[in-house]
């Protein structure tokens, strides 16, 4: 199984990565109903932080992201999936939820699917912690420049002002005595 299709499955709710109940039916090949009997028969092995149903407007807001970035899902499983009713809103898994999974599905191909996406989990780890440095780096350079452009904009609306206040000033009606 492709790493990049896996990872196109993979997405961020509530700041953890997680994956879809009918993604990953759809990776393992079976029916998104049988996978969900099979977490319901043994729910003692999938706690809150392992498995959780979205809510509406989660459903909501990752339909909306859906839509933009389908780039290898089936077409089948993302058109019937976004009209769920909302009765049956998606679980989602995470990174240990789906681990449980390969304990819960005996198939040959559920291991294997399981082991890809574990490596998949894995190289965004990776890749993350990897561009923390650079992230890091460029928001130093960001503080950096964003202290001198203060001081330029600061400068420049001085001297706007200076010009305002010269401009107000002999605009005035002069009083005094003046000389013709």
């Amino acid at each position: 199984m492709e790493l990049k299709t896996i990872q196109s499955h993979i997405y961020e709710i509530k700041g953890r990565k997680i994956m879809l109940d009918f993604d990953l039916a759809y990776l393992y090949e079976v029916q998104t109903k049988v996978l969900n009997q099979a977490v319901k028969r043994n729910i003692k092995r999938f706690p809150e932080d392992f498995m959780f149903q979205l809510t509406e407007r989660e459903w909501e807001k990752l339909n909306s992201k859906a839509d933009i970035k389908s780039t290898n899902r089936s077409q089948i499983v993302t058109s019937s999936q976004k009209h769920r009713p909302k009765a049956t809103l998606p679980y989602a898994f995470t990174e240990q939820g789906v681990a449980m999974l390969s304990g819960v599905l005996h198939s040959d191909r559920a291991v294997n699917v399981n082991i890809a996406i574990m490596r998949a989990f894995v190289f965004i780890r990776q890749y993350a912690l990897s561009h923390e440095d650079l992230t890091q780096k460029l928001k130093a350079l960001e503080t950096k420049y964003d202290k001198q452009f203060n001081d330029v904009y600061d400068a420049i609306n001085f001297l706007l002002q200076k010009e305002d206040i010269a401009s107000k000033q002999k605009s005035r009606k002069q009083i005094g005595f003046t000389s013709k």
